[in-house]
């Protein structure tokens, strides 16, 4: 964003919506980091909805 006044005002809008609850991310699927490889290969195929998270 080129404009800073308008990326703060996104940044706040994002931050309350997630303190709030009204915004909440999707995730598609967890992988354990000793499965990287396949979780990899699951955003490879655009099967997900959602974000990949790889937990450590």
């Amino acid at each position: 964003m080129a404009d800073p006044e308008v990326l703060e005002r996104a940044k706040a809008f994002i931050l309350q919506g997630l303190e709030s609850g009204a915004l909440s991310p999707i995730i598609a699927k967890t992988f354990p980091l000793s499965d990287i490889q396949e979780a990899h290969r699951f955003l490879e195929t655009n099967q997900q909805f959602g974000k990949i998270v790889v937990t450590v």
